[in-house]
């Protein structure tokens, strides 16, 4: 279980704190080869909360990026974080980038499961956030237990699109067979939501481990509704994270 400090601890955005923004865009390697769409699914983990779609990404895709992620210059996050807000170790690098953030979201299959669902994913979904987030977690490095804010943006459509972030979107580039050990993505549901400390059910009342796998795609909901949540210490190799958010209009 979560230690009772943990409090209402908060994941912003780094630049909030200071933390240098690429202003550059990378030259991403083509989103090849994909899966076909067909051959994906949503997995429900918990209902209306954790969603998995494995192989969103292909073993190979996701060496061709982590080699490429290596090239960008990351920087590690302070380890001393402003009050009420998480710890996390790690080594990040991030750019407002509406072309990839389109491509991810178009490519992958990613905008043809989401729209299928039936799902309630707060509202129209427009697209995925443009700040996209690269993550990476080497022995020893982890994220404190914390909740996602919903943060609102405008998207550079034609014409502008005013949006609100609602689900959070992390595509795990490593796991246990490119030797990473450790990282897991674990909820908390005991702990209620962002907005609400009673445990969503006694059925629920475990934690939730979500394990590390190549080329898998994990979404949650976060703002109010977001589950109490850590990334686990790495213990071996290294493990790289692609991170946006589902959109929606506001």
């Amino acid at each position: 279980m979560p230690s009772s400090s943990t409090g209402k601890k908060k994941a912003k955005d780094r630049v909030a704190l200071g933390e240098p923004e690429a202003t550059t865009r990378p030259q991403w390697p083509p989103l090849r080869p994909l899966v076909p769409t067909s051959d994906l699914s949503l997995e429900s983990i918990l209902e209306d909360q954790i969603f998995v779609i494995r192989n969103l990404f292909t073993a190979a895709l996701c060496r061709s990026y982590v080699a490429f992620l290596n090239t960008l210059p990351l920087v590690t996050t302070p380890g001393r974080p402003k009050k009420g807000e998480a710890l996390r170790v790690n080594d990040r690098f991030q750019i407002d980038d509406p072309t990839f953030a389109q491509q991810l979201w178009a490519y992958t299959g990613l905008k043809h499961l989401i729209a299928q669902s039936g799902e309630n994913w707060g509202g129209e979904v427009c697209g995925l956030n443009p700040r996209i987030r690269i993550y990476r977690y080497t022995k020893g490095q982890y994220f404190d237990q914390h909740y996602d804010e919903s943060n609102s943006l405008r998207l550079l459509t034609e014409p502008p699109t005013l949006a609100r972030t609602t689900w959070t979107l992390l595509i795990y580039l490593t796991g246990s067979g490119t030797g990473c050990v450790g990282g897991e993505t674990v909820f908390y549901p005991a702990c209620g939501t962002a907005s609400n400390s009673t445990s969503l059910s006694t059925e629920a009342a475990k934690p939730i481990i979500i394990e590390l796998e190549t080329g898998m795609a994990l979404l949650h909901k976060h703002g109010n509704d977001c589950l109490l949540h850590e990334g686990r210490k790495v213990t071996e190799g290294e493990k790289w994270v692609i991170r946006s958010d589902l959109c929606v209009r506001r």
